[in-house]
C-alpha cells in the first residue's frame, strides 16, 4: 500500500473553549507526521479532525461550510454526500458555537468509535477500544486549564487507556483564538507538531511546556498559589542551579519575588505574575532547573 493511502490510525479531539473562544485539535497516531493532515481549525468558524482514509478536504472545506454559518452537524452532512469513498472516513467537527458532530464509517479498522460530547467530540480508529475515546471524553469533560493544555492532557489519558493498538510515532497540537497568534499578527495561538518519536504525546506535552513559557502570557490558570513549602521550594531550586550566590539568598517572599523577577527576564518570560502567586512558566520552569 503507498504511503499516499496508509490508513491514519489515530485518535484525536476537536474542542470548544467559550470562555476564552478558543478552537483547536489535538491527535496522536502510528503515521508518520499525523499533524499534516488531521487537525485544521480556524478562529471564530471552528475545528475538524480528519483521519482513518483520511480525507484532507474535509479540513478545510468543513471550514469553509461553517464559516458559512452551516453547523457542525449540517457541515458533516454535506461532507459525507461529497464523498463516494465515506466508509473509510472519519471525521468529527465542532463550529463556533461549540456544538460537535462525528462520523465514523463502517469499513473504518476495528475498534473504531467516536464519542460526541458538549463542545467537543473524541474519535479514533485501530485503537485498543472504546475506552480510549471514552477517557479521552471523560478528561476534557472534567478539566481545567487552557484549551491546549487540556487537549494535550486528554491524548495522554487515551493513551493510558491503550491508545493506538499500533503503537506511537507522531502527534500535534492546534488551538486558534482570534488575534492571539506571534504578536497578535493572526490567529494561530498554538501549532505544535511532533512528527516521529518513540513517546510522541509527552515530547508534544514538553514542547508546549516551553513554548509557553517562552510566547505566552500568564492566564488565571497558570499561577502557581505562594506557600511556604513551594516559596521554599524555589530557593532550594534558585540556590542549586546558581541563580544565586550563597549571600543573595532571599529571606523574605519579597526579596523572592525580585530574584524570580530578574531569572524571568533573563529566560525571556514577559511580565511575570509574581503578586498573586508564581507566573506558571516560571514554575515550570523552575522545574527544569531541580
Amino acid at each position: 500500500m503507498s504511503g499516499a493511502h496508509r490508513i491514519l490510525s489515530t485518535f484525536s479531539i476537536a474542542a470548544y473553549d467559550p470562555e476564552v473562544r478558543a478552537w483547536g485539535v489535538a491527535v496522536q497516531s502510528r503515521f508518520l507526521a499525523s499533524g499534516w493532515i488531521v487537525p485544521w481549525a480556524r478562529a471564530e468558524v471552528g475545528a475538524v479532525a480528519t483521519q482513518a482514509r483520511a480525507n484532507p478536504t474535509f479540513g478545510p472545506r468543513g471550514l469553509e461550510l461553517m464559516a458559512r454559518g452551516r453547523s457542525a452537524t449540517d457541515t458533516l452532512e454535506e461532507l459525507l454526500s461529497e464523498d463516494s469513498s465515506i466508509e473509510g472516513r472519519q471525521v468529527g467537527l465542532v463550529d463556533r458555537s461549540g456544538e460537535a458532530a462525528a462520523f465514523t464509517g463502517p469499513a473504518c479498522n476495528t475498534w473504531a468509535g467516536h464519542r460526541v460530547g458538549e463542545g467537543s467530540t473524541c474519535q479514533g480508529n485501530i485503537l485498543a477500544g472504546p475506552g480510549v475515546v471514552e477517557e479521552m471524553h471523560r478528561y476534557h469533560g472534567t478539566s481545567r486549564g487552557q484549551l491546549a493544555d487540556r487537549l494535550v492532557e486528554a491524548l495522554r489519558a487515551g493513551q493510558e487507556a491503550g491508545g493506538d493498538r499500533r503503537g506511537q510515532q507522531s502527534a500535534a497540537v492546534l488551538v486558534v483564538q482570534e488575534g492571539e497568534g506571534y504578536g497578535g499578527f493572526d490567529d494561530r495561538y498554538v501549532d505544535l507538531r511532533v512528527d516521529d518519536a518513540t513517546e510522541p504525546i509527552e515530547e508534544l506535552h514538553r514542547i508546549l511546556q516551553r513554548f509557553k513559557i517562552t510566547f505566552h502570557k500568564t492566564t488565571r490558570f497558570d499561577v502557581v498559589p505562594w506557600g511556604p513549602e513551594r516559596e521554599q521550594a524555589a530557593v532550594d531550586i534558585l540556590s542549586r542551579s546558581g541563580s544565586v550566590g550563597a549571600g543573595d539568598i532571599p529571606r523574605s517572599r519579597r526579596e523572592l519575588q525580585g530574584v524570580l523577577f530578574e531569572v524571568s527576564r533573563r529566560r525571556g518570560i514577559a511580565d511575570p505574575e509574581l503578586d498573586s502567586g508564581i507566573d506558571g512558566r516560571l514554575w515550570r520552569l523552575l522545574g527544569e532547573m531541580r
